[in-house]
This record gives C-alpha cells, sequence and structure tokens, in this order.
C-alpha cells in the first residue's frame, strides 16, 4: 500500500514557502508520489479531454470516502493532476460534488507559475472528477 497522500495544505505550506523553479521541482515531486495507475484503466473513457497532454481520472472507493486514481503522460501535468487529487482524495462523494475544487487550487496561483496550455485541462479534470463524485453521491 503506498503512503498516504499529502494534504492540500500541507502541500500548499511547502509550495508557499518556494519560488519558481522550486515550485516546479514540488509539482513534479508530487507527480512521481501519486499512486500508481494500472495500464489497463488508461482508456478512453478516464480520459479527461482538453488536456496538453494526457491525463486519466478514475475513481473507486465509495460513497463515504472517493479516492481516485490518475496519471498523465507529461511531468509538470501530473503534478497538477495530484494537487487536484489531492484537494479531493479519500472525502464523501457528496462533499466532493459540491466543493468548489478550483477555490481551494486558487492559492497555488497555478497560471502565474505555468503556462496557459499546462493549466487549461485543470477546469476539464475538475469538472470530471465532480461528476464522478455526483453520479456515485446520487447511488
Amino acid at each position: 500500500m503506498s503512503r498516504p497522500m499529502r494534504t492540500l495544505d500541507d502541500i500548499y505550506e511547502e509550495y508557499d514557502f518556494l519560488e519558481g523553479d522550486e515550485r516546479y521541482r514540488l509539482l513534479i515531486e508530487l507527480g512521481r508520489e501519486l499512486e500508481e495507475m494500472p495500464g489497463a484503466l488508461k482508456t478512453d473513457a478516464t480520459l479527461v479531454r482538453g488536456c496538453s497532454a494526457q491525463v486519466w481520472v478514475y475513481p473507486t472507493g465509495e460513497d463515504k470516502a472517493l479516492h481516485f486514481l490518475a496519471d498523465s503522460n507529461a511531468a509538470i501535468t501530473k503534478g497538477i493532476v495530484a494537487l487536484v487529487i489531492a484537494a479531493v482524495q479519500d472525502r464523501p462523494a457528496a462533499e466532493v460534488a459540491a466543493m468548489d475544487v478550483s477555490a481551494a487550487l486558487s492559492r497555488f496561483n497555478l497560471t502565474a507559475q505555468l503556462s496557459s496550455n499546462r493549466t487549461q485541462g485543470v477546469p476539464n479534470m475538475i469538472a470530471l472528477v465532480q461528476e464522478h463524485a455526483a453520479r456515485i453521491a446520487a447511488g
């Protein structure tokens, strides 16, 4: 079993302390810490549309504790994926569906750190995570 994922607050504490390239390195490190996503789950159905890199998101777990597996074929994008997942990991489905994930991530100011093509897929990623959550919460 992989070690538990860092919370968004823990990540931000470190991120806030860093600057420029160090923030980049932290994002790449976060991506490496993501739980392994089996290749068999990387299908057209789990692919997030509108990302500059390929991104896959797959929900597991149940209503009380949603658990996501995710991956990307680009290191920095995988780090951004990890941030999105950290915001929602192991929370109740109804909470994830109602959560303002963009607001939770806004303090990271990703658009200032990264090129727009790196961040353009983030709303789609969040939307997909929340659609999964809403579907699971609805039973």
